[in-house]
């Protein structure tokens, strides 16, 4: 007998496209699959319903299938329990532990369903018997006899639907990498959605690269923390030295922003600069001393907007607060990222990634950079509910704040 099992899709499964993905994912692996039961949402606001028989040659072969197809939505017809077992020692999860995807997803306990607690990819399922509840862990937090969903049954993922209609403004959050499309008009959009998250009393966390300070657009993200419509930064060493050198020489890396001039001496500023910060205790001593008096950082410690300065092997000083200690920084930035209601990605690549792992599908996110390898990669990584776009920063971060605040 051809080893068959049953899965049942729900929601906007058909202009999502989830329907037909998951019937090319059957075919392409080798199985077949017969349609039981369609439902079809006859208008906008109805969902629709897809039972189907799935069956592959082996049962191995037939896990696999099911495994793509968990992962876009398709969901056992007839649930049982996940299956727990304990973690054999720190840091180690039982072998074919559930490795999570960024959509929500719930895990069945005692015959009762339980949400998974701050959700993100790649990491295990832990059940607290106590509660009951399920969470989230990255293995370095798994500890010995912690209970971890391994296999696959008895867990449900929903994926977030494409936003329906192309009104309102998180219309334009459709996924994808845009160069094409009128920038202007895609700014009016992410401006609009930043409004809007900001009055329903939602946080934006802004990951910015050097990049927005040698641009010059280092005044208008400055300007956006202030007027209150940034909640936190999430960043490396390398911006916040750029934006101190900024306030303490008018220079980045040693070219003056305003002239694009080089003057004597200014390659030593970005040094200087860490040195200086270093001699007054850190950034907030600097800025309470009167040392720096303008740019991103001052504005930050101003208006008690939390930042994360995340380090890497090729930090110059580093400054006091850059978290030199991966796995603390990592765990800085995923605090961060479960607040945050919409990212905003200002052109670095190696932020974005990190902070895109952390981030569950249905936080809005934009990610901005001249380099469309940026954006794609993002995308590639995982983080589909991402919008990219493709342009200059030091036009977009000045034309966003414009929109905003005027």
């Amino acid at each position: 007998m051809v080893p068959t099992r049953t899965v049942e899709l729900e929601g906007h499964i058909i202009d999502s496209g989830t329907m037909g993905r998951c019937f090319g994912l059957v075919m392409d692996m080798g199985g077949e699959f017969e349609v039981e039961a369609f439902d079809i949402g006859r208008h906008k606001d109805e969902e629709s319903y897809c039972r189907m028989a799935v069956r592959a040659d082996d049962p191995s072969l037939l896990q696999s299938i099911l495994h793509e197809l968990h992962q876009n939505g398709a969901n056992l017809s007839d649930p049982v329990d996940a299956t727990l077992d304990p973690a054999p020692a720190d840091q180690v999860v039982p072998t074919d532990f559930y490795s999570t995807t960024n959509h929500p997803t719930e895990v069945r306990y005692e015959g009762e369903w339980l949400p998974v607690e701050h959700i993100e990819m790649d990491c295990a399922i832990v059940v607290d018997p106590d509660g009951p509840r399920a969470y989230t862990a990255v293995l370095n937090a798994i500890r010995e006899g912690d209970l971890v969903v391994t296999g696959e049954a008895g867990i449900r993922v929903d994926p977030p639907d494409r936003p329906r209609g192309s009104g309102g403004p998180f219309g334009f959050m459709q996924g994808g990498v845009s160069s094409e499309r009128p920038s202007e008009s895609l700014i009016e959009q992410v401006a609009a959605a930043l409004v809007e998250t900001k009055e329903a009393g939602g946080r934006v966390l802004v990951v910015p690269g050097p990049a927005v300070i040698h641009s010059g657009a280092g005044d208008a993200l400055a300007r956006l923390v202030r007027e209150g419509y940034v909640d936190a930064i999430s960043a490396g060493n390398g911006f916040a030295v750029h934006d101190l050198e900024r306030a303490l020489y008018g220079t980045s890396l040693g070219m003056d922003i305003e002239t694009l001039e080089h003057p004597r001496k200014g390659h030593k500023h970005h040094i200087y600069t860490i040195s200086e910060v270093i001699r007054a205790g850190g950034i907030e001593d600097a800025v309470a001393e009167g040392l720096v008096e303008e740019g991103v950082m001052y504005e930050c410690v101003a208006n008690d907007v939390p930042y994360v300065l995340a380090g890497s092997i090729r930090d110059d000083g580093p400054l006091p607060e850059t978290i030199t200690d991966a796995i603390e920084a990592q765990n800085a930035i995923r605090e961060q990222a479960h607040e945050a209601d919409m990212v905003v990605m200002l052109a670095t690549l190696l932020h974005s990634v990190a902070v895109g792992n952390c981030l569950p599908s249905t936080t809005k996110v934009v990610c901005v950079d001249i380099n469309p390898a940026t954006v794609t990669q993002l995308l590639d990584r995982g983080s589909s509910q991402a919008v990219g776009m493709v342009t200059d920063i030091g036009t977009f971060v000045p034309m966003l704040a414009e929109k905003v605040l005027d």
